[in-house]
């Protein structure tokens, strides 16, 4: 296969924006597939699914909404604002999880939504944190929310959160490895209806789960999907499991930059692992996350090290040094209000 052709989608991908809003609500229908929705430039995203026709949904709703690692506004700071502070430089497409849910409730209403019809109606319906890090798991975006929408978070990201005191459940999110046979009974658990799971990847090696992946898992019929989420990178070999269990990936986002701070630690692993990720785990979209560009201060802005790959960048280094075939796959990058039809 030659590098031109690898370049190239191997279907149509319809693209839709959150500021064309009959596209959006077109789009979120409720025999639509999946959507995924970008909310920033960098690693906050909304995963909207249909109910399948054996389901009941609750009165008025007909998709199934998941918000991904939430920053919206304002800076967010790690240890303290003199150890590592940053900026979006891209602003969000929505800047509130009012707005959030004020777009979500015209897309299910097929149309405006008069404000005042629908203050109390809550359109987000489970938040998951992949990280205890604030570009993941944002104190004040996250405290937007009602206290009644439930938290999957990584065992820190949950142990921090429950400490807030805001939130009424707070769920550590369970693992799925290769011991995993039977995804709905380990993953799908309270309070997720029965066709929705939410599990982590577990990585071997690596206790903090830094290079590691959330996966959200779907039922339709008799064929489960995922879309595996993986902010910093995980290793290919960790999402064998994932095929072995008979679940297919519609999508993996992983980045394409490779990020690390000076002399010390691999921070975001990048596009060359990406081609890794997406052959192991038989992903149909690869979509790029986590790559924005952010304004940074503090001690370890200046130590940040960035190598900033294409996909075809990456495909020519393995493809030259490696003698290897790239997987086959679409790929896709979304900015701040771009969202993808999975179909």
């Amino acid at each position: 296969m030659a590098l031109s052709e690898l370049q190239q989608p191997q279907t149509a991908q319809r693209i839709i924006r959150t500021s064309e809003r009959a596209t959006l609500q077109n789009a979120l229908q409720d025999s639509s597939p999946p959507v995924l929705i970008h909310l920033n430039a960098d690693t906050t995203w909304l995963l909207s699914l249909p109910y399948p026709p054996s389901s009941q949904p609750p009165a008025g709703r007909s998709r199934f909404n998941i918000l991904l690692d939430p920053w919206l506004q304002g800076p967010q700071s790690d240890v303290a604002s003199w150890f590592s502070t940053q900026w979006h430089i891209v602003t969000p497409c929505i800047e509130t999880i009012e707005e959030l849910n004020q777009m979500l409730a015209e897309a299910e209403q097929g149309g405006a939504s008069n404000e005042s019809q629908y203050p109390l109606k809550c359109y987000i319906d489970v938040v998951t944190i992949s990280h205890e890090f604030t570009d993941h798991c944002h104190e004040a975006t996250l405290k937007e929310l009602r206290r009644d929408v439930p938290v999957f978070a990584t065992e820190k990201a949950a142990e921090l959160i429950r400490s807030w005191k805001h939130f009424s459940n707070v769920t550590t999110t369970p693992g799925f490895s290769s011991s995993t046979k039977d995804w709905q009974r380990v993953l799908s658990i309270s309070p997720l209806p029965e066709w929705v799971g939410i599990g982590r990847v577990i990585t071997a090696g690596n206790a903090l789960y830094y290079h590691s992946a959330v996966m959200l898992v779907f039922r339709h019929g008799t064929k489960s999907q995922a879309v595996i989420y993986s902010p910093h990178g995980i290793k290919g070999s960790d999402l064998q499991a994932v095929q072995s269990a008979d679940i297919e990936t519609l999508a993996l986002l992983h980045g394409l930059h490779d990020v690390r701070i000076w002399m010390t630690k691999q921070l975001n692993l990048g596009a060359l692992n990406g081609l890794e990720a997406v052959r192991a785990s038989g992903a149909r979209y690869w979509i790029a996350t986590h790559d924005e560009i952010k304004k940074g201060g503090g001690f370890i802005a200046p130590m940040l090290r960035r190598t900033k790959y294409t996909v075809a960048d990456a495909v020519k280094k393995k493809t030259q040094s490696l003698g290897e075939e790239a997987p086959n796959y679409n790929f896709v990058e979304l900015g701040s209000g771009d969202g993808l039809v999975l179909a």
